[in-house]
């Protein structure tokens, strides 16, 4: 279990773990366990605020759901203290301001914000807040308990295929070593929880997550050969906004009982 407390200690705010090196090298394989949990956190705020509102109101409301896609959009940065959302910026920074490989690791070293990480945020913010909203309550659930899952997937996933771009870094801890039983074990956690919370739809997702993220290693690693712990972060926040944006649409155009997860809610 000192992989799983070292991954939730990094990559979640969460103070069960000394926040270093040890245990990091086998903490890989827990990614999507960790974003399953974050995923569980996001699902029960959902499910109180539905479940209080009408209480606190004395009478039967929704609770706005504007407001609800706000939290679950603040909660998913506050639970990860910002981390993935900070590399995601940087890669904006860097792979969108840089013009040679040199310069687009300095800036990615940089720890100043410029235009494009500011143009980025929003953009990848706005994207996960409109899909929220345009997920029906029963649907977004069991979503709220996929996504982070499969993003943490993404991560897992580039680690294993593309290789480092630097000898030192914050994502060197994690690197691969031996075989990859680690990325097996990962991809049989995603794969089952994507079937039991969105049936068919979830393996889609799965799909979609693997592709955003050989996308980003592949465009990484022509710009400055290999991949870093901020495009690590940015694989996290890319997925999260595309399978958001995959499921609200999916939904829009077809109907929630696409979704048939193993286990479904009452009523």
């Amino acid at each position: 279990m000192t992989g799983l407390r070292s991954a939730l200690g990094f990559l979640t705010i969460l103070p069960v773990a000394p926040r270093d090196a040890g245990g990091l090298a086998s903490a890989r394989a827990w990614f999507p366990v960790v974003g399953l949990l974050l995923g569980v956190v996001l699902a029960a705020v959902d499910l109180l605020l539905h479940a209080g509102y009408p209480l606190l109101t004395q009478e039967y409301r929704q609770f706005p759901p504007l407001l609800l896609a706000a939290i679950l959009t603040a909660a998913m940065i506050v639970l990860t203290r910002g981390l993935h959302l900070d590399g995601f910026m940087d890669c904006c920074d860097a792979f969108l301001g840089g013009f040679s490989r040199e310069r687009r690791l300095d800036i990615l070293r940089d720890s100043h914000v410029g235009a494009f990480a500011v143009v980025g945020v929003v953009g990848v913010l706005l994207l996960k807040f409109g899909a929220l909203t345009a997920l029906a309550p029963s649907g977004r659930i069991w979503l709220l308990l996929v996504v982070p899952c499969l993003s943490r997937w993404a991560m897992l996933m580039m680690l294993e295929l593309f290789p480092y771009a630097r000898r030192e870094g914050i994502g060197t801890p994690f690197l691969p070593e031996g075989g990859r039983w680690q990325l097996a074990g990962g991809f049989l956690v995603a794969a089952a929880v994507s079937v039991a919370f969105a049936g068919p739809v979830g393996l889609g997702l799965l799909l979609a997550a693997s592709l955003v993220a050989w996308l980003l290693g592949a465009w990484s690693s022509k710009l400055i050969g290999g991949v870093t712990g901020d495009v690590y972060g940015a694989a996290n926040e890319a997925a999260e906004a595309a399978l958001l944006v995959v499921a609200a649409l999916i939904f829009h155009f077809a109907s929630t009982t696409v979704l048939t997860p193993i286990f479904p809610l009452p009523g």
